[in-house]
């Protein structure tokens, strides 16, 4: 049985006939093939990571198990389609808060064609890529457990955060108090247990940060950092969050030739001096409010 990510936040979902990924009961996820250069890409770029002795085993954590690819009934009707098989990363999570950020200030690949480069570039320069060195692609927020409510803000919303509304969304994100409400600031109550602490997503970041410090075989284009935690958990007391970083989307992952990828070092610079911030801000911290229009939510 095949169904749709009840947790995809970025990216092609599967619905009203779209193509889009699928998970299964077993922990499986499901990405469609993309049938150009993209979908080799990705196929040669989980091939070597597994098998390239370069690759630390503290890094491959970071990334999806790469389970091979199947066909399977496409989710657009369109048949039997080849999908990457991939680790459902949030499949053992009861109530996950997630939130995909795509990294870096160019998403393009130098080889890509001139008119996808030129796609990028007008989509970078409308967005906070440039100015933040990275954007949030997507976020999923449940708002009461009661009526499974959810906070999850548009793509034009998203797309184009100034520094403190940036904050104040990753605020949001480790808060007990999320609402649909402009008007109820973020308690951030979940910062040190999410964000801090030798387990959190800071620590993580800080681990991969030195990998890409001296890694010279992939330059990752349009890749994500994936932060998913456990809220529910929290919410009874537990002192674990369950935090979780992954990287994810790899169709445009390019040989680095030996060079240091600076491109994907600066972003994740800047998230991890957004999240430090985050988390060493005082309650009472003067976020602006005023950043999301009803037809948004």
């Amino acid at each position: 049985m095949f169904k749709i990510p009840e947790h995809q936040v970025a990216g092609h979902q599967a619905k009203d006939g779209v193509l889009g990924p699928l998970i299964d009961d077993s922990g499986n996820f499901y990405k469609p093939l993309q049938n150009d250069e993209r979908g080799s890409k990705e196929i040669a770029f989980y091939t070597s990571l597994s098998s390239d002795p370069r690759v630390p085993d503290n890094i491959r954590r970071y990334f999806p198990i790469f389970r091979g690819t199947k066909a399977i009934n496409a989710s657009d009707g369109s048949g039997l389609q080849p999908h990457l098989v991939l680790e459902d990363v949030v499949s053992s999570y009861q109530s996950p808060f997630v939130m995909d950020i795509k990294i870096g200030s160019r998403t393009w690949d130098p080889q890509a064609s001139e008119s996808y480069i030129e796609k990028c570039l007008k989509k970078d320069r409308e967005s906070s890529s440039l100015t933040l060195g990275f954007r949030i692609s997507g976020l999923k927020l449940v708002t009461s457990s009661k009526d499974a409510s959810v906070w999850q803000p548009g793509r034009k919303f998203l797309q184009n955060l100034a520094a403190n509304d940036a904050k104040l969304v990753l605020s949001r994100f480790v808060s007990s108090n999320v609402s649909s409400n402009d008007n109820i600031h973020p308690d951030r109550s979940f910062a040190s247990k999410v964000f801090g602490g030798p387990s959190g997503i800071l620590e993580q970041l800080l681990e991969l940060k030195k990998w890409f410090e001296v890694q010279t075989i992939f330059h990752f284009y349009s890749c994500s950092v994936l932060m998913v935690y456990e809220r529910e958990s929290l919410m009874k007391g537990s002192s674990s969050s369950g935090a979780l970083v992954k990287l994810v989307d790899f169709a445009h992952v390019a040989d680095a030739k030996g060079a240091i990828d600076h491109n994907f070092l600066g972003g994740l610079c800047s998230l991890i001096k957004f999240i430090s911030d985050v988390l060493e801000a005082p309650v009472e911290n003067g976020f602006c409010n005023n950043y999301c229009s009803k037809d948004e939510h």
